[in-house]
């Protein structure tokens, strides 16, 4: 391949990693990238694992052999069957040398170093391959994993110049992956909340648009509880914000707890004291009793007087749900009534028959509606 045509592949792999959205897409760009560059047919990306002392492979691309997936769920090789990851990838260069690719093939030894390996080998001639170049990734100043890219046997076996320039497309590599955990960092601040690392109001706005669009096309059952914590402000009031800051944590763990009953769900604080759990898929029922367990474990915890409680759900008698603002105001008017009752369990929206208050409540405009939730919480509130 000519200077031009590598500086172009380069360029692709690079930009093919900067459009990805999120890691996996990153993982399939660079994999599928290097293995355009090198004319492979066959490539793989994959990360090792220290603690776990293993290569674990995290997408495959191209013409996959039986038994290999895109992105697998378990495939992975103890690091002792590949002696030069632990020597080469990491003592060598990290004692001064280079972390520079070398070359394997079904008939053993070729270009580059550490030379023969066994299991490569076998693995070459098991999948019908003749060759592949392997190039040690280093991210952060570690040895991060390597980039694998093969040729069918049969054709031209990677050469010096390949594993050169193989070394070369790493370093894209990583710096595609380092600009991909920046900004899924980012990504991860912008939708949690920095306090009790839970979803924050932005996520649940997204998740929610999404979930009534599957609502709307596939009659998922899409369930919210909205809950409000009781006597935050006399906490804070009275042992300082970093009890109230502690008794927000504390709840967002039982929160969290609670929300595992339900597989899916999101947990998270819509600010202040409100928090909230959104499932997609279960049955209301089952809402709700994860709701109940919310409920009781709150009223268990040392600060604090519990939490006002309210869930709606698409399953209960709540009429049509065509926008995700309905079912918010739905199990909002729900929290709202449990608070104003002192209520030690859910309001549920829809269950207190043809005529309930808090469906009522809900679909009245918001100004009137805000009116009557104020004598909701005026009428026994502390």
């Amino acid at each position: 391949m000519g200077e031009d045509r590598r500086l172009a592949a380069v360029v692709a792999l690079a930009q093919g990693m900067a459009a990805a959205h999120g890691s996996r897409e990153a993982w399939r760009a660079a994999a599928a990238g290097a293995c355009r560059a090198l004319g492979g047919s066959f490539a793989a990306l994959s990360v090792w694992e220290r603690e776990l002392g293993r290569l674990r492979v995290l997408v495959n691309v191209g013409e996959l052999a039986e038994g290999e997936e895109e992105f697998p769920e378990d495939e992975a090789y103890p690091v002792h069957q590949f002696a030069e990851i632990t020597e080469f990838l990491h003592e060598k260069w990290a004692g001064g040398g280079e972390p520079d690719a070398w070359v394997e093939t079904a008939q053993g030894p070729a270009a580059g170093r550490p030379g023969y390996c066994h299991q490569r080998v076998a693995a070459l001639r098991r999948r019908g391959r003749g060759c592949c170049v392997v190039a040690p990734i280093v991210l952060h100043g570690r040895a991060w994993g390597e980039l694998y890219v093969a040729r069918p046997a049969g054709e031209a076996v990677f050469g010096r110049d390949d594993a050169d320039f193989a070394t070369v497309l790493a370093s894209v590599v990583a710096a595609g992956l380092a600009q991909t955990e920046r900004l899924e960092e980012v990504r991860r601040l912008a939708f949690t909340d920095s306090l009790t690392g839970l979803a924050n109001r932005r996520a649940v706005d997204v998740r929610l648009e999404r979930a009534i669009e599957r609502h709307r096309r596939d009659d998922a059952v899409v369930s919210l509880v909205v809950c409000d914590l009781n006597g935050l402000k006399r906490v804070n009031d009275t042992h300082g914000h970093a009890a109230g800051d502690r008794l927000l944590e504390r709840f967002g763990s039982v929160l969290s707890l609670c929300g595992a009953m339900l597989p899916g769900a999101l947990a998270a604080r819509l600010g202040g004291d409100e928090f909230c759990l959104l499932a997609v898929g279960p049955p209301a029922d089952q809402v709700v009793k994860a709701a109940g367990e919310l409920c009781r474990r709150a009223a268990e915890l040392e600060l604090g007087d519990g939490v006002a409680c309210g869930v709606a759900s698409t399953e209960d008698p709540i009429g049509p749900v065509r926008s995700a603002r309905r079912l918010f105001r739905l199990a909002d008017a729900a929290q709202y009534r449990a608070k104003a009752e002192r209520a030690a369990r859910p309001v549920v929206a829809g269950r207190a028959g043809p005529d309930d208050p808090v469906v009522r409540l809900a679909d009245q405009p918001s100004t009137e509606a805000g009116g009557e939730r104020r004598r909701f919480r005026g009428r026994h509130a502390p």
